[in-house]
C-alpha cells in the first residue's frame, strides 16, 4: 500500500505501524517531532500501534530552535 509522507509517497506494507514508519523512513531520533494522520494529530503514545491505511496522508513535524 502507498502512503503520502510530507508530500513524498512511500510503499510500506499493510498494516505497518506509526513507529514503523518512522524506523522506515529512518528517523530515528522521535524527541521534538509532532505526527498528524490525515490533519489529525497522533499522540506519541499511540505511534507503536496506531496502523496506516492507504493512502493515508503524514504531516511529519519537527521542533526548531532558533531566534
Amino acid at each position: 500500500m502507498e502512503v503520502l509522507v510530507n508530500n513524498k509517497l512511500y510503499a510500506v506494507q499493510p498494516g505497518t505501524t506509526i513507529a514503523a514508519l518512522l524506523q522506515f523512513i529512518q528517523l530515528s531520533s522521535h524527541k521534538g517531532i509532532a505526527i498528524a494522520v490525515n490533519n489529525q494529530v497522533i499522540p506519541k503514545t499511540s505511534w507503536d500501534h496506531q496502523a496506516l491505511s492507504a493512502a493515508d496522508n503524514i504531516t511529519i513535524i519537527r521542533a526548531t530552535q532558533g531566534g
